[in-house]
């Protein structure tokens, strides 16, 4: 039997932006085996400071966790976006710009992985998604920086990843409610996803394993 707890933002808290009974948090309970069972402690809206408070609520569970499934920091870089349609001097100066932003998001990123390690329990982390419909190719290639920020952690502390840029690659994928939250379709392929690494990766054996699209 295995506990698996999402942590996070809406990426895993999508119940708003779809039916009844098509969030990720519904598909990826009717995927796992019977006596598998998923929590929800991630939350629509959160960022990275954010997460000091979700671990805080792992106690409260009736089960202890033995996964824990993060998706956070988009709501940090789309906090961004404002200052990334600022006019600047020369590509030179708009990569310093970039630089900074990165360096900032290093630090926070690296703070709530430390959180999660904290608990002593298996970790998977999860990227950003590039692929949102109407997304400029320049804020797509901006988001570049911040994945290579999580893969980078990820590596570092072998930990399995799960590629939403991979994952959630079509228009479809993405909710008509809000361009920016999975759609039914796009819940499916990322709690497939999360089933798939439950079932491949071995906790007691840290290793980083990019997951990709899953059938759903």
């Amino acid at each position: 039997m295995a506990h698996i707890v999402l942590l996070g933002d809406s990426i895993f808290d999508n119940a708003p932006y779809v039916p009844t009974g098509t969030q990720v948090q519904a598909q990826l309970q009717s995927m796992l085996a019977p006596r598998d069972r998923m929590s929800l402690l991630a939350r629509d809206g959160s960022v990275l400071a954010d997460m000091v408070k979700q671990v805080a609520r792992l106690p409260e569970l009736p089960e202890a966790a033995d996964w824990l499934v993060v998706s956070c920091g988009g709501n940090d870089v789309l906090g961004l976006v404002g200052a990334m349609q600022s006019r600047v001097g020369s590509v030179i100066e708009a990569a310093g710009l970039l630089a900074d932003w990165q360096a900032q998001f290093r630090r926070d990123y690296r703070r709530m992985v430390n959180v999660l390690l904290s608990r002593r329990l298996p970790l998977a982390l999860a990227t950003i998604y590039d692929a949102v419909p109407g997304l400029e190719p320049g804020l797509r290639t901006a988001l570049a920086p911040f994945n290579d920020v999580i893969l980078r952690e990820a590596a570092t502390h072998r930990l399995p990843v799960l590629d939403l840029r991979l994952i959630c690659d079509a228009p479809g994928d993405y909710s008509t409610v809000s361009p920016i939250e999975p759609s039914a379709q796009g819940g499916g392929k990322i709690a497939a996803a999360i089933a798939q690494l439950v079932r491949e990766q071995a906790p007691l054996a840290p290793r980083t394993v990019v997951y990709g699209s899953a059938a759903p």
